[in-house]
């Protein structure tokens, strides 16, 4: 077994164009950056915007776009940039009644003056709800980072937290503990059929409010107050619940997918619900038998009432991997069902944000014919190169936190992170770093996509530095360590940086 592994974990591409490669994406990278009042804040989308007067907004600095750049940027140890940053979002945290708390998708310096877009400006004028989420967990990984525990105990950031729970945490005709949200409202932005409870959506709510939980923390550490203790342990037991529905109604596998169909239906009353949401065996599709094979599992993309979207979403199990929702036999066990649907997820630019596509009949009617969505393209079964990064993220936390654990199955895995990191850096930079790909193998460019896309850049910067750098960086994005883990990793960010 052992040689099997060595074998697998050295069989790479060589390249002697990596270096060039890598630095070429650095300066791509700092010609991103953007300073608002001065002060450098964030990256645009991506460089090669429309002309001036064109509806689109590539040149604005978007919050999504903006979460692995910020993260490249700490363990690059340039902590006054995300600060700037988290300080400009919160300063543009709305106030008005109907959207109290939201962050703002993106914004924009023009004419000495910060605009910024809460929905009201962008294609069928819906609100990003990933943004608002992402910001605590931004916020937490630089004070984790950064060691900056007076940022985090500063009125201004627990107002921010407060403000952003209330949105989040308060009462509704729902029963459940997940967040609701309208089609196109995260990073697949435009008509999917994912309104309801999100995969992405519900995973980012739980490293939202575990991020929340550690931020409030820190300011109990400076000051006690009964209603911060008390909105603490509603977080909290929310936190709890979450998790526990995700695991119940969304995890899924070949042993749990028998049970499902063999579920009775129609139930009414008080009693203990086999099938609480009424699932009917005929939605399962045929080809889940193959894609679970019978060790994988990942979460689905959905659930609501009759109607389970068995699609998978790449960012959303990666994520859960990474904010701790997946336990470790479960992450293997997702692990296993990417290697096994390898030539689906990975192809040949890595890697496909959704599968199935949808088509034909189905494609007319749940995208409203989107042309940008049309079948193997940008969010309905395109190739995103600036997802690999997560998954990637994943697997090698999983290494550190369980190094003995399956080392055949995470020596295959390796192996298949180590042939998709030479599989971008050798495509990549030809294609212009693009957004994102089109096809079933994932080899043409994006119809709509746009050149020198921030995130693709940044994205293989990230890999580069957790894959060659430093590994151990990627403990960062850790959720679950405690913060005696994160006050000696910040001493010794602290001391490297001196």
């Amino acid at each position: 077994m052992a040689r099997q592994f060595n074998e697998q974990q050295l069989r790479v591409r060589p390249s002697s164009r990596e270096e060039a490669v890598v630095a070429s994406a650095r300066s791509q990278f700092e010609r991103t950056l953007v300073r608002v009042r001065g002060q450098v804040v964030g990256s645009v989308a991506a460089l090669e915007h429309p002309e001036k007067g064109d509806s689109a907004n590539y040149g604005e600095i978007f919050l999504r776009d903006n979460v692995p750049v910020m993260i490249y940027l700490l363990l690059e140890g340039r902590y006054e940039v995300v600060r700037n940053f988290l300080n400009t979002c919160l300063e543009l945290q709305s106030t008005t009644y109907q959207t109290r708390g939201v962050f703002p998708t993106s914004f924009v310096e023009e004419r000495g003056e910060l605009v910024a877009d809460y929905g009201q400006r962008s294609i069928g004028r819906i609100t990003s709800v990933d943004a608002s989420l992402w910001w605590p967990v931004l916020c937490w990984y630089y004070v984790q980072r950064s060691g900056d525990v007076e940022f985090a105990g500063s009125q201004k950031v627990q107002r921010g937290v407060q403000l952003l729970l209330d949105l989040v945490l308060h009462p509704t005709f729902e029963g459940t503990p997940v967040l609701f949200v309208p089609d196109c409202a995260f990073m697949i932005d435009r008509p999917m059929d994912v309104w309801g409870a999100p995969l992405e959506v519900e995973v980012l709510l739980y490293g939202c409010l575990r991020s929340c939980c550690r931020l409030m923390e820190l300011a109990q550490t400076h000051a006690m107050s009964r209603l911060l203790e008390q909105r603490l342990a509603i977080t909290r037991q929310w936190l709890h619940d979450l998790r526990l529905f995700l695991l119940k109604h969304y995890w899924v596998t070949s042993k749990t997918m028998q049970v499902l169909r063999r579920r009775p239906t129609e139930q009414y009353g008080d009693r203990q619900h086999e099938n609480e949401f009424n699932v009917q065996p005929q939605v399962i599709p045929p080809w889940l038998q193959d894609w679970l094979e019978n060790r994988g599992g990942y979460l689905i993309g959905n659930m609501r009432t009759g109607r389970p979207d068995f699609r998978f979403y790449s960012l959303g199990n990666a994520l859960a991997c990474l904010f701790g929702i997946l336990a470790a036999p479960q992450q293997r066990a997702l692990f296993r069902l990417v290697l096994h649907n390898r030539d689906h997820l990975m192809a040949q630019m890595p890697m496909r944000i959704c599968h199935p596509p949808m088509d034909m009949d189905e494609w007319v009617n749940k995208t409203g014919s989107d042309p940008k969505n049309w079948p193997w393209s940008y969010h309905n079964g395109g190739h995103w190169p600036s997802l690999l990064w997560y998954l990637g993220s994943a697997i090698l936390l999983h290494e550190q936190a369980n190094p003995s654990a399956d080392v055949l199955l995470m020596g295959q895995m390796r192996a298949l992170l180590e042939d998709c990191y030479w599989s971008q850096l050798n495509q990549l930079p030809r294609q212009q770093w693009a957004e994102y790909f089109d096809g079933p193998t994932g080899t043409w460019v994006g119809q709509q996509a746009r050149t020198y896309q921030t995130w693709t850049i940044v994205g293989f910067l990230l890999l580069h530095h957790l894959l060659r750098v430093k590994p151990d960086d990627v403990l960062l994005l850790d959720l679950k360590r405690t913060t005696s883990d994160n006050k000696k990793a910040a001493a010794s960010a602290a001391a490297e940086k001196h």
